[in-house]
Order: C-alpha cells, then sequence, then structure tokens
C-alpha cells in the first residue's frame, strides 16, 4: 500500500473496532496539539517573550523549561498506580496544560509590563509540569492500545502527518508575523490556539478507557527499583542521555551560529529549517517501516550516527558554499531526527513490563530531561568562552567536534548497551520468514 493510501485509510471512521477508533484518535488529537504547539511554541515562544520584554536569559530559561519539567514524572509514576482511570487523568492534565498556555496571551492585556515576563515564567512552567505529567498518561494508554507487530509502521505514518501539521503551521504562524504588527499577530495565533484546545479537548475524552495493570511491587521503593535494577534498560537510557547531552551542546545552537556568526538572514534561516522539516516529516514513514522489519534498538544503532554525521558536516564550511553545507547538514539531521524521535518513542513502550511501564517511562524522561537541559547551557557557555576566539572555532569547529565525539561515542558504546535481546531477534527473524 501507498504512503497517501496509508494515510487516507488512517482517517475512515466508519465500521471501526474499537480499537482502531483509538488508533484514530490519537492521530486527530495530535492534530490541534501540534498547531498549538508550533503557533505558540518553537521560534513564535522567543519572538513572545521578547514582546513582553524578555531578555536572552528570560527566552534560555523558557526554552529549557520543558526539559526541566520532565522530573514530575517520576511523581506521575506513582500516582498512576492509585488513580487508574488514565483517560481521565489524561484529560485533565493535558487541557489544563494547554489552557494555561493559551491563557498566556491574556498578559500584555492584564499584568503591567514589570510583570509581564515573571508571570509568563511562571504560568508556561505550571503548564509545562502539567503536560509533563499528562504524557505519563497518555504514554501508558498508547502502549497497551497499539498492537507491538505494527507499531513502526503506525507511528511512522502518525508522526508523518503530524510533522506536515506541524510545519504547516509555523510557516503560516511565520507569516502572520511577518505580515501584521506583532501585537494583533498574536492576538490571531492565540485565538486559534484557543480554538484548538477546545477541539483537542473533545479528542482526548474519546480515548479509550483500558483496564489499567497495576504493578506487582509491594512498595514505592521497590516500584521506584524495577527499572534501575534492569541492566539492560538502564545502560541503554544512559547512554541516550550521554548521547542527547553531548548533542545539546551543539544542534540546539545552530540557528544562533547561523544568524549570529554566519550572518544569514532570517529568511535563508527559516528556509534551511523548513527544508530539515520536511525531510524528518517524509523520513518517520520510511523509519517506521523499516521498523517493522527490524529490532528497534538496531535501528537507533543507524539512527544515532546519521545525527552525528550531520554535526561533523559543518567543516564543509571551510571549502564549500556555506548554504551547500547548510542544506546538507539540516537533511542529514532531519533523516537522523526522524528516525531518532520514532524510534526512542517505541524503545520505551516496547522494552519495558506493561504493569510497570509507567515508571519506567518516568525514569528516562528525568535521566534524558536533566541532560537536555544541561547540554544547551553547556553549549551557550562555550560558544560565550570563544566568542573572540577562531572564526572557524565559532562557525563550525564546536559542531565538528561533537559530532566527532559523537561518533565516537555510538561506535565504542553503542553496539554494546543497544543489542537487541535475543527474544527480539527472533521475533522479527520470524516476521520476515
Amino acid at each position: 500500500m501507498s504512503f497517501w493510501n496509508h494515510v487516507i485509510s488512517v482517517f475512515r471512521r466508519k465500521n471501526l473496532s474499537d480499537q482502531r477508533r483509538g488508533l484514530l484518535t490519537s492521530i486527530t488529537e495530535g492534530i490541534p496539539a501540534n498547531i498549538i504547539g508550533n503557533l505558540l511554541g518553537g521560534p513564535i515562544l522567543t519572538i513572545y517573550v521578547i514582546f513582553l520584554g524578555g531578555t536572552a536569559s528570560d527566552v534560555g530559561l523558557v526554552v529549557a523549561i520543558p526539559a526541566l519539567a520532565n522530573l514530575v514524572q517520576l511523581v506521575a509514576a506513582f500516582y498512576i498506580q492509585r488513580f487508574t482511570n488514565r483517560r481521565l487523568l489524561l484529560a485533565v492534565f493535558a487541557i489544563t496544560h494547554r489552557t494555561l498556555w493559551v491563557a498566556t496571551g491574556l498578559i500584555p492585556f492584564l499584568v503591567t509590563a514589570s510583570l509581564r515576563v515573571d508571570v509568563f515564567i511562571g504560568m508556561f512552567l505550571m503548564s509545562f509540569v502539567c503536560a509533563s505529567t499528562s504524557s505519563v498518561f497518555w504514554t501508558s494508554i498508547i502502549a497497551d492500545m497499539v498492537p507491538a507487530q505494527v507499531r513502526g509502521r503506525y507511528f511512522g505514518i502518525r508522526n508523518t502527518i503530524h510533522w506536515a501539521v506541524a510545519s504547516i503551521s509555523l510557516l503560516i504562524g511565520g507569516q502572520i508575523l511577518q505580515q501584521l504588527d506583532e501585537r494583533t499577530a498574536f492576538v490571531i495565533l492565540y485565538a486559534v490556539s484557543a480554538l484548538c484546545t477546545v477541539w483537542n479537548a473533545v479528542e482526548l475524552l474519546r480515548y479509550p478507557n483500558l483496564p489499567f495493570e497495576r504493578s506487582a511491587a509491594s512498595s514505592s521503593a521497590a516500584l521506584f527499583g524495577k527499572p534501575l535494577k534492569d541492566k539492560s534498560y538502564m545502560k541503554a537510557t544512559l547512554f541516550i542521555a550521554g548521547f542527547i547531552l553531548l548533542q545539546n551542546i551543539a544542534i540546539p545552537l545552530f540557528s544562533y551560529v547561523m544568524l549570529e556568526t554566519l550572518h544569514l538572514s532570517k529568511q535563508w534561516i527559516t528556509i534551511i529549517t523548513t527544508v530539515q522539516m520536511v525531510v524528518t516529516m517524509f523520513s518517520y514513514y520510511y523509519w517506521g517501516n523499516m521498523n517493522a522489519r527490524y529490532a528497534t534498538r538496531t535501528l537507533l544503532l543507524w539512527a544515532l550516527p546519521i545525527i552525528a554525521v550531520s554535526c561533523v558536516l559543518w567543516a564543509g564550511i571551510a571549502f564549500l558554499p556555506v548554504i551547500l553545507v547548510l542544506m546538507l547538514v539540516n537533511i542529514t539531521l532531519g533523516i537522523g531526527l526522524g528516525g531518532y524521535n520514532l524510534l526512542i518513542f517505541n524503545f520505551i513502550i516496547g522494552d519495558t513490563p506493561k504493569s510497570d511501564r509507567p515508571m519506567y517511562v518516568a525514569v528516562f524522561s528525568a535521566l534524558t530531561g536533566a541532560t537536555g537541559f544541561i547540554g544547551p547551557l553547556l553549549g551557550g557557555w562555550i560558544y560565550k568562552q570563544i566568542e573572540h576566539g577562531a572564526y572557524w572555532l565559532q562557525s563550525y569547529g564546536i559542531s565538528m567536534f561533537i559530532g566527532i565525539g559523537l561518533l565516537a561515542l555510538t561506535a565504542a558504546v553503542g553496539p554494546f548497551v543497544l543489542k537487541a535481546a535475543p527474544e527480539e531477534r527472533h521475533s522479527f527473524r520470524g516476521e520476515e520468514a
């Protein structure tokens, strides 16, 4: 079946079983969620913080909040054992998250100028604490709902659709900001996001309320200790957390280097970013199809070096046209991130026991969230230290060295910690047979 036939098939509502209806709900619910995330997040989030009177430090803090908020998942993983109505908890926390985020659009009308940034940071923090909490319940539901044998293909299609929505939303949001004055533009963006919040709430309540299998752990300490005692899982998680720490020294600052060091126009930066988003969108589908044939851990070993290579390719600036090199960098990064984003989710829901999955997800999110927060801060500090240093080091040197480090880390450690379990290798050989 072709890609577009897959896309059309998931939107047919008639004669669907409860399980298929749930799979469709997961796709449709994500559409308004992605519209909100891209009309209010990403580069538009930075512009809004500055519009409120924020400084570069304020922007850095705001961007770091979602990663920090992942730590709350450890608490949510404990309480899911007591309050097992996952659909209700998902709806409450997810709706609260988006309502609080959309409500920040009222700040210019209700808050004095001197307090606007502080109020925004407080509301944004509460919003993403709710978002992080809701993700525990969503992951638990979706893992039970999507059959293991079709996870790769299903999430490939789902992520492709959502990434297309995200790309279009960001481009439209950027045009609205460019064509109108900022105050009017933000009124429009927040109004559309408010409507999408209502749509998203309706879809959230359509998720099936599947029965929850409680953990057999005898105490909270035993529950927390289960993922920590799973040596295979923890080795892989610590490796991925380390990879994220190292890559986030460079990758989140790609746009900063393009703007401040290479002095590219905002138009070129937008075009280059759009190319990456389109490549990522289509790569989701193909990584998903490969995941139907190959083990998730095996494919991660293929995807992570591609991300590393995208950093090394910055060295091409030394002898090739800058735009050509940056296009190659972002195309490669799009391919790698498409694989990573899809596969890492399948890893945390596929390599975990059903009854203890919320705690496994929480431990993974807490560790990777912490390193995901530290990485950009460390990268910003490094770039500040070399701001008067050699041009080659500022323009491509840091990214190149990080890429080499990522390749070395993946080659030296990856094959040992991401080795597919015997039963997983056997299951894929059986499917291919």
